[in-house]
């Protein structure tokens, strides 16, 4: 299901290219839309799912129905009269947040105006999408993991629908996307509320001082707004800065983000998700060997898939780029620039992906603050290395200076999941299994096969510009089809095989 979300987006993304291009209008839409979406994965995916499903399991696990209902009552009261309060403040004062979120855009008197307008239109998204994220939180707990999943591809759909047959009713068509967002939190609650009426869990939103239930969730979601959502910061600042260098220089660091979620959202969110709740019952059962072996196997996992998948987007930047998105308003000169970047982002895609796996352990024990001051440290370092990174690049003039964005992004990302995973070893919590030695020989070779087939078999960059899309299409899945095959093979022959795969 996530797989069918990610698809759709990539669509969503691909007719975002085609019809309005990478300008300063996109550039004003995408900060918009990130605003809410990044508080979105701070409060819904983000510290609110992580300190909601450990406690929900918990209840669930040692308590009686009516205990569990009495829980999701206050929660959804506290959440609600939250968000609401939040949400009205910042229509309020949206000239502000776009200062905040995007200072860059200050002296740019029209596109500073734009930024502002939509997004007042697209904040109540993060009210609607954080009650999504909450309904999805009690699904999971019962293994409805699909309805979650699929739940985005309305997002999608009605981004989709905006942009082909809203915006040319605008005056300034990107103002449609906007819209789009607003009818897309709405509908996605919409969807998931009959799934919680057949489990007997619909919500009725009641709000009381001090239940215990609800402060330990409060407690828990404080540093978890931090520790769960580092790499979201990172990419927020990585806008900020953004928002000083030329026009364009935020929506080509928006699309090459877009790919590297693509792979992220596909295998990385789906096992934080899946692992999340089966962590917290083990937990609660005092299960740790069953703990240890699950987060095992789910590391394996991310080194099995991760790794090619990095290795594809970086050997393959271009000709992706060139395939899904160069038509229309989006030139050949926003594709070079977008893949620069989409290399950086690249480099630490199996970073990003640890990160989602690694933290569940500590949520699932309970554990936010330990998360958090290891978010902390990787955000101190990034705002450094952007400014090592990017400061160099415009002073010698360097072209493509939002380049340097994305690469301290990734290096932040390294050293968040290994501290990560120090502190779990050290606390005992994880200890690697038998086989990890031989398992990484298996890796490395394969992906090196892996490598080879593709750079001996890659065409020229200019040809890909001048193909058709047939042409391009074609050309793209056949390279991405005889990696794979090559990658398996090589597994095969290394000794790998399907049953060890298994949890």
């Amino acid at each position: 299901m996530t797989t069918i979300s990610r698809f759709m987006g990539l669509a969503r993304d691909i007719i975002f290219a085609h019809i309005f291009g990478a300008n300063a209008g996109t550039d004003a839409f995408f900060v918009a839309f990130k605003i809410p979406n990044f508080l979105r994965r701070l409060f819904a995916e983000g510290a609110f799912a992580q300190s909601f499903v450990p406690v929900f399991s918990e209840y669930k696990e040692t308590r009686s129905r009516e205990a569990l209902i009495d829980l999701l009552d206050h929660v959804a009261g506290s959440l609600g009269a939250v968000l609401l309060f939040i949400t009205t403040l910042c229509i309020a004062a949206a000239p502000l947040v776009v200062m905040l979120f995007a200072p860059g855009f200050y002296d740019d008197v029209d596109r500073f105006a734009l930024t502002s307008e939509m997004l007042r239109i697209t904040f109540p998204y993060i009210f609607f999408i954080s009650l999504v994220a909450f309904s999805g939180g009690i699904l999971n707990s019962f293994n409805q993991f699909a309805v979650p999943a699929f739940t985005p591809v309305f997002l999608n759909i009605c981004l989709i629908g905006a942009a082909l047959w809203l915006s040319p009713l605008f005056e300034q068509p990107v103002i449609a996307l906007a819209w789009g967002v607003a009818l897309a939190g709405f509908t996605q609650l919409a969807f998931q509320i009959p799934f919680l009426i057949r489990l007997g869990l619909m919500p009725r939103p009641r709000f009381k001082r001090n239940h215990a239930g609800v402060k330990k969730i409060s407690q828990l979601m404080i540093p978890a707004i931090i520790g769960s959502s580092v790499a979201q910061i990172n990419l927020l600042l990585d806008t900020v800065i953004a928002s000083f260098l030329i026009a364009g220089s935020v929506s080509w660091l928006y699309f090459s983000d877009r790919l590297v979620e693509f792979p992220l959202g596909v295998f990385g969110i789906a096992l934080a998700t899946v692992i999340l709740p089966n962590l917290s019952k083990q937990h609660a059962n005092k299960s740790a060997d069953d703990f240890n072996h699950t987060l095992d196997w789910a590391l394996r996992l991310v080194m099995l898939i991760a790794v090619p998948a990095a290795l594809g987007l970086l050997l393959l930047s271009a000709p992706i780029l060139t395939t899904l998105f160069q038509y229309g308003e989006f030139s050949q000169h926003d594709s070079y620039m977008s893949s620069l970047s989409l290399m950086a982002y690249a480099l630490g895609l199996p970073a990003f992906i640890f990160i989602k796996v690694l933290a569940p352990a500590f949520y699932a024990r309970q554990d936010t603050k330990t998360p958090m001051k290891i978010a902390v440290k990787a955000m101190t370092a990034n705002m450094f290395l952007n400014i090592a990174f990017v400061l160099p690049m415009v002073l010698l003039q360097y072209q493509a200076p939002h380049v340097g964005l994305a690469l301290a992004t990734s290096a932040s990302a390294y050293l968040n999941a290994a501290l990560l995973l120090s502190a779990l070893k050290q606390q005992q919590i994880y200890q690697p299994q038998a086989g990890w030695l031989r398992f990484s020989s298996q890796i490395i070779i394969a992906n090196s096969s892996l490598a080879l087939s593709i750079l001996y078999w890659l065409p020229a960059l200019e040809s890909w510009s001048n193909w058709s899309l047939s042409a391009r299409i074609l050309n793209l899945l056949a390279l991405i089809a005889l990696a794979a095959l090559i990658y398996l093979l090589s597994l095969l022959l290394c000794g790998m095989r399907p049953h060890q795969l298994k949890r």
